[in-house]
Order: structure tokens, then sequence, then C-alpha cells
């Protein structure tokens, strides 16, 4: 059991049965009245974002999470295999708890978050940026480079990004897995 005034970004807690991370938190003290924290907090499960208000002092229970890191192997229909890097165990993963699935190949470090109590499997998450080459795009005009254009472009995971016009077929690229756009050339 934590505080509400000890909540943090990152920090994991469960309410009505649900589990949710806190992405944003706020002190608030208004003119009249107690202390109250003012939170978003994020559904682990469904992705869903809500607005609580807490005041302070009030008692949450805390869920201890652990990240871990495991490579991916290789997937098999809507689940993914990992390897953990400490003891060889291979775990399977659902493809919609996998976060930045579509850029992820195969050999690529993700962080698994599981519950540490129950050791059940929350999520696992791509790095916020992955190097991934250009396998097909339409070749750039010469000196087309006077407005921020954009074009399609596959890449090896076969997902498909926006690219500005000078990029081309095998140069490798460097992507945000989570919003999947495009961040810079890689030399």
């Amino acid at each position: 059991m934590i505080n509400s005034q000890d909540i943090k970004n990152g920090t994991c807690i469960r309410l009505d049965g649900k589990l949710y991370f806190c992405i944003e938190f706020l002190h608030v003290k208004p003119g009249k009245g107690n202390t109250i924290m003012r939170t978003k907090l994020k559904d682990v499960v469904s992705g869903r974002v809500i607005e609580r208000r807490f005041n302070i002092g009030e008692r949450l229970e805390d869920v201890r999470v652990e990240r871990r890191p495991y490579q991916y192997s290789y997937a098999e229909g809507e689940s993914y295999h990992f390897l953990n890097q400490e003891t060889w165990e291979d775990i399977t993963i659902d493809k919609e708890l996998v976060e930045g699935v579509d850029f992820m190949k195969e050999g690529d470090i993700v962080a698994v978050v599981s519950d540490a109590s129950t050791e059940t499997i929350l999520f696992a998450e791509m790095p916020v940026k992955t190097v991934l080459a250009i396998t097909y795009t339409e070749p750039g005009i010469k000196g087309d480079t006077a407005t921020n254009t954009l074009k399609p472009a596959t890449v090896e995971t076969g997902a498909e990004v926006r690219v500005p016009l000078f990029v081309n077929v095998g140069e490798k690229i460097e992507i945000d897995t989570r919003d999947g756009s495009y961040v810079g050339r890689v030399r």
C-alpha cells in the first residue's frame, strides 16, 4: 500500500480490479479545502487513459512490476516467442500485448513487464527507436527537396512508413516505434 501523494510517473497501482500505470500527476492546492492529487492513469490491458483524483493521504494498492530484457526469436500465428537473456527460458506473448510489434525483427531485445507477485506478463515493449533497412520505395527526384513532402516506404519487417523524398532503397533509417514516424537516416 502507498499513499496517494507517493504516486509518480511509471507507478503501477491496482484500482477497481484493474492495473494502471501513472503517466501524469499533479499536486493541486485549491484556495479552500484539502490538497488533492490529480492523475492520468493508463490501463495496462486496454491502453485506455482515465483521469482520477485522489485526496492526499488516501491509501492505494501498489503493484510491484519487473522489467526484464528478452530477445525476440520467432512468430507463430498471432503469438510471438521470446528468449530470456539470463535463464534461456522461452516464453510466448500474444500479438496485442507487444507494443511496436510492426517494427520488430528477429534478434531484437524487448523489455517484458510482468507483475512480480503473480508472474503474469502485462506487456512487452520495443525500444523507443529502432534501425531498419528500406526494402522498397519509389525513387526520389534530384532537387525535389523544397517542401517537407513524404513518400511511402516498406521496411525489412514489412511495415510501411512515411519517409522524405531523398531516402532510397537499401538505406537504413531510424524509426520511432511508438507511432512509426521517421526520425532520420543512419550512416
